[in-house]
């Protein structure tokens, strides 16, 4: 079968675009929602689904449960079983959504691709816009899948560990950027676990989550590339972070989407490692 996803549609796909595709026998439609520890609004849409949407685990499967640390990565032995487990192949065409509108989608669009599998998207707006458009949804429940053969091919240049991090202290050629507010970044506001002192990774730069979204939706390429422009970034690779590993893949996407081609890395340990450590 020909490949469901256009070369325009690379990361981000419209609900409309996805309505028209329900049937496809090769997409796999994930909800990945998880309660937002920085959402004012906590989603209302928490007991139904697009239908056929299968629920991607993040906290309690596809995370490593023996780190200390809150949504580390889990090996690529765990990822590719709990991914069969859930009918993945590896000619899935995946389409990604949370409950949110964009918050922890993109995190496991940045789960596949460190897998190797390329052929994923987000739904841009998630459930809300898709709601917002009277869309058909159905009741959440419990489903048993056919056993895929998704194969896990882990590239590990996606991810930056704390020494990489800190080699940027020293360095021109790598760029971090924050996807925490503003307050938390400049210690003038709390963290959300209280154990953790606010701050920001010295010579880090700060880009709110928020500030590439609308209303839940991602800001068009050219929104984008002149909010990236304007925190004079070039061709140094850039390492993503912020509390926990989950919204610095927002921003990542917005560079994606933006046109940067530069190498990127999500910092898996975050705020939540540096502060410790430092």
């Amino acid at each position: 079968m020909k490949d469901l996803f256009l070369t325009s549609f690379t990361h981000i796909i419209s609900s409309q675009w996805l309505s028209e595709n329900l049937k496809n026998p090769n997409l796999v439609i994930l909800d990945v929602s998880i309660p937002s520890v920085n959402s004012i609004n906590p989603s209302e849409l928490t007991d139904r689904r697009i239908p056929n949407a299968r629920f991607f685990d993040l906290k309690n499967i596809f995370s490593d449960q023996d780190h200390d640390l809150p949504a580390m990565m889990p090996t690529p032995e765990s990822f590719q079983q709990s991914a069969r487990e859930l009918g993945i192949n590896r000619n899935s065409q995946i389409v990604i959504y949370d409950n949110l509108g964009i918050y922890s989608s993109p995190r496991v669009w940045w789960m596949f691709r460190a897998m190797g599998h390329e052929n994923v998207v987000v739904l841009d707006g998630g459930l809300p816009e898709w709601n917002r458009l009277e869309l058909p949804t159905e009741s959440i429940a419990s489903d048993k899948y056919e056993q895929g053969d998704f194969v896990s091919n882990f590239q590990s240049s996606s991810f930056s560990d704390f020494d990489k991090v800190n080699e940027s202290i020293s360095t021109d050629q790598i760029k971090v950027i924050d996807a925490r507010s503003e307050g938390r970044f400049n210690g003038t506001s709390p963290e959300p676990r209280a154990e953790l002192r606010s701050g920001s990774i010295p010579h880090s730069i700060n880009l709110p989550f928020g500030n590439v979204l609308e209303e839940g939706k991602m800001l068009s390429s050219v929104k984008l590339k002149s909010i990236f422009e304007k925190l004079n970034i070039r061709d140094e690779h850039l390492i993503f972070t912020c509390g926990s590993g989950v919204t610095a893949c927002i921003i990542l996407l917005a560079a994606e989407v933006a046109g940067f081609k530069s190498s990127k890395s999500v910092y898996d340990g975050a705020w939540s490692e540096w502060a410790t450590i430092n």
